[in-house]
C-alpha cells in the first residue's frame, strides 16, 4: 500500500486476506464546556459495541503513549511502540489499515507514528462512518486473541517527523527555520472559543489551517484540485511545516493531507497546546492570523 488512504471497497475485499491487520484507533474526546475542561476516554467501549470484522483496538490513550509525559497522547519511545504493535499482531508483512469513529483523525495520528518508525500503513478514508454508510456489517464484542507479531523496524524514530517544545521555541525566537501551522478551528486559533487547554490562543507567528477544512461533507479527504486549493495558503510557506493542534491529533490529519499533496518537509509538535499552554512562561497570542 503506497497510498496513505484506502477505500471502503478496497477494505471490504481485503477482510479475508491473512496479511490484513485492521486497527481501530478511536478515542473519545468530549467538547469542552469551559476553559480547561479536558475530558478524554478510551475508545474501547465503542469498539466493543461495534467494529469492522477482525479489527483490534489500538489504545492511543494507554498502550501507545508515554505514561510519564505531562500531556495526553505523548509519543512513546520507539521500543515500547514496537512492543505494543507486536501485541496487536502487527508483523513485518502485515497490510496495516487504521480507522476510527471520527473521520480518521485518530487513525491519522497512529498512521504518522507508524510512518515515523518506517512502517507502512494506510487509513480508511471516511472511517467507520463510511463503512456503515456503504451498508457493511459490524461485529460486537472482543476479538479472539491474536498471535504476537514480529517487527524488525528500527528502534528509533526517523528524523524529521516530530518536533518538541524546545524546537518550536527556536522557531518562535527566529533561531531556526520553519512555519508553525495550527490545525485547530479559527475560533480556537483566535481565542474566541472555549478551549480544553490551560490558556486560549495560538503560538506566536503561526498560520492557521483547520484540519476539518480538508474533508468533504462525507468525512473523506479532499483530493485533486479541491485539496490543492485547501492547502494553497501553505505553498509559499518557509519549510519545514511544523504542525500542531491541541494534542497532535488534528495536526496528524493535516500531515496526512499534506502527504497526499506530495509535501515531505512536515513535522508534528507532539505536545501541542496541551503542553505549550500549560507552561505560563511560553508565549501565546490571540486574534486572527495575518492575511
Amino acid at each position: 500500500m503506497r497510498e496513505p488512504l484506502v477505500t471502503v471497497g478496497w477494505l471490504a475485499t481485503a477482510l479475508d486476506d491473512p496479511r490484513l491487520c485492521l486497527l481501530d484507533a478511536s478515542v473519545e474526546l468530549a467538547a469542552p464546556e469551559f476553559d480547561g475542561d479536558y475530558r478524554v476516554e478510551s475508545g474501547k467501549a465503542g469498539w466493543l459495541a461495534g467494529h469492522i470484522r477482525g479489527a483490534r483496538h489500538a489504545d492511543l490513550l494507554g498502550e501507545l503513549v508515554d505514561p510519564q509525559a505531562s500531556f495526553s497522547f505523548a509519543l512513546p519511545d520507539a521500543r515500547s511502540a514496537l512492543d505494543s504493535l507486536q501485541r496487536l499482531g502487527v508483523h513485518d508483512d502485515s497490510l496495516i489499515v487504521i480507522y476510527d469513529r471520527s473521520d480518521g483523525f485518530w487513525a491519522a495520528r497512529l498512521w504518522w507514528m507508524l510512518r515515523s518508525l518506517g512502517i507502512a500503513a494506510a487509513v480508511l478514508d471516511g472511517g467507520l462512518r463510511a463503512w456503515i454508510a456503504a451498508g457493511l456489517a459490524l461485529e460486537k464484542g472482543d476479538e479472539p486473541s491474536v498471535r504476537t507479531g514480529t517487527l524488525s523496524a528500527a528502534t528509533r524514530y526517523l528524523d524529521g517527523f516530530w518536533i518538541d517544545r524546545h524546537g518550536v521555541g527556536k522557531v518562535v525566537a527566529g533561531e531556526a527555520p520553519g512555519t508553525l501551522v495550527c490545525a485547530l478551528s479559527a475560533a480556537l486559533f483566535d481565542g474566541s472559543a472555549v478551549t480544553r487547554y490551560a490558556r486560549r490562543g495560538h503560538i506566536p507567528g503561526s498560520s492557521n489551517l483547520p484540519a476539518r477544512s480538508l474533508f468533504d461533507d462525507d468525512g473523506r479527504y479532499r483530493r485533486g484540485a479541491a485539496l490543492s486549493e485547501a492547502l494553497s495558503g501553505l505553498r509559499q510557506a518557509e519549510p519545514p511545516l511544523l504542525l500542531y493542534c491541541g494534542g497532535g491529533i488534528s495536526a496528524a490529519a493535516l500531515a496526512l493531507a499534506l502527504t497526499l499533496a506530495g509535501e515531505t518537509r512536515v513535522a508534528i509538535y507532539d505536545g501541542s497546546l496541551q503542553e505549550w499552554a500549560a507552561e505560563p512562561s511560553l508565549p501565546l497570542t490571540t486574534g486572527a492570523a495575518p492575511a
